[in-house]
């Protein structure tokens, strides 16, 4: 059984990981706060336990990674999280970024497609620090239509367009984070919803993100 601790050279590394995202332009400090309250370290495989505060992305198996922590920090901070909101997040991976939004009191609705990923996860005994998240099993395209509408959706893998089935679970009023493009990089567009089909698009930094696959993998 793996032993979770958070000692005082983690700390440290993470204080100086949420300098260093600070350096690069991430202002929101209750997302910062968030950064450096979860020991990423958890997160990953123990090989990668004395580099895990590099701000860098790591893989975690199934082809699929956990994000840079300026991404996560990106996102997060273009979501524009409120306590209590309603948040549908496509692509758990390994948890780090429904926990982020879970440090921001989110109640956070969470999907991954990733059969091995997802059983990974249940066993994951930190997310249990956070009981407003919800973990499900299923194709990150077809949201999750009996829990709808969401305040906010964040999509953390590449959409080569936007889906429009996401869209139609947001609330009026709501945001959706999402990287759009194929190929290596693409866009980061953050897309209000300002009437039942009537949408405002702002277009952000370029980021490279594994892609958004269709379906399910067991």
């Amino acid at each position: 059984m793996r032993r979770y601790e958070d000692n005082y050279k983690q700390k440290g590394l993470r204080r100086q990981l949420v300098d260093n995202i600070r350096k690069k332009g991430i202002t929101d400090e209750n997302v910062l706060a968030a950064i450096n309250n979860i020991p990423r370290h958890y997160f990953l495989d123990t090989a990668f336990e004395g580099i895990a505060y590099e701000d860098r992305a790591f893989p975690i198996g199934e082809g699929q990674t956990i994000s840079q922590p300026y991404t996560v920090a990106y996102q997060s901070q273009l979501l524009e999280v409120k306590p209590f909101e309603k948040i549908l997040e496509i692509g758990t991976g390994s948890a780090y970024q429904a926990c982020v939004l879970g440090e921001l009191k989110a109640h956070v609705y969470t999907i991954e497609r990733q059969k091995k990923l997802f059983d990974l996860v249940k066993l994951f005994p930190f997310k249990n620090k956070y009981p407003t998240l919800r973990f499900f099993y299923g194709d990150g395209y077809e949201g999750l239509p009996t829990y709808a509408p969401f305040d906010k959706v964040l999509v953390t893998a590449a959409a080569p367009q936007i889906p429009e089935k996401l869209l139609k679970q947001l609330k009026i009023g709501g945001k959706m984070v999402i990287p759009v493009g194929g190929g290596d990089v693409q866009r980061m567009l953050r897309i209000t919803k300002v009437a039942e089909d009537q949408f405002e698009e702002e277009i952000f930094d370029n980021f490279s993100f594994v892609p958004m696959l269709a379906g399910k993998n067991s």
